[in-house]
Parts: structure tokens; C-alpha cells; sequence
């Protein structure tokens, strides 16, 4: 599951929270270890559009904050 299509099965579950996360990459999908997640709050009124954009913004911190860890040898 991709695109809006994973923010509208959120938003169906009623979870208080969602977000990106970084995970180590293996033979499955998206079944690497994780070692990074950034919470995003569901918020009432939330569509798929402006979750989408919320967690969007979240990947943008988080994915960069990961590489440069990495690079500099703190994570993994």
C-alpha cells in the first residue's frame, strides 16, 4: 500500500498517531529493522490530503536526520 491509499487506512483505523518510518532494508517490504520513527498526530478533520502533507513534512526531518547518523557512524 502507497500514496493516499495508506493516510485514508489511517484515518479508517482511528489511530491517534501515524508517520514516516526508516527501516533497514531487507528481503521483504518494509520489514527491515527499524531505526527511526517520526509520530505524527491524527487530528480531527485530518483527509488523506492533509495527513499526507503533515507526514510528508515529517519525512523531510526525518530521513536527512537518518543519513547524517548514519554517515557520521551513529546509527546502525
Amino acid at each position: 500500500m502507497f500514496g493516499l491509499r495508506v493516510h485514508e487506512a489511517v484515518l479508517a483505523s482511528g489511530v491517534a498517531v501515524t508517520g514516516p518510518t526508516v527501516h533497514l532494508v531487507d528481503g521483504g517490504y518494509d520489514s527491515g529493522r527499524v531505526i527511526a520513527h517520526h509520530e505524527v498526530p491524527v487530528l480531527a478533520g485530518d483527509t488523506a490530503e492533509t495527513l499526507a502533507a503533515r507526514v510528508l513534512a515529517a519525512e523531510h526531518v526525518v530521513l536527512p536526520r537518518v543519513v547524517r547518523d548514519i554517515a557520521a557512524g551513529k546509527r546502525l
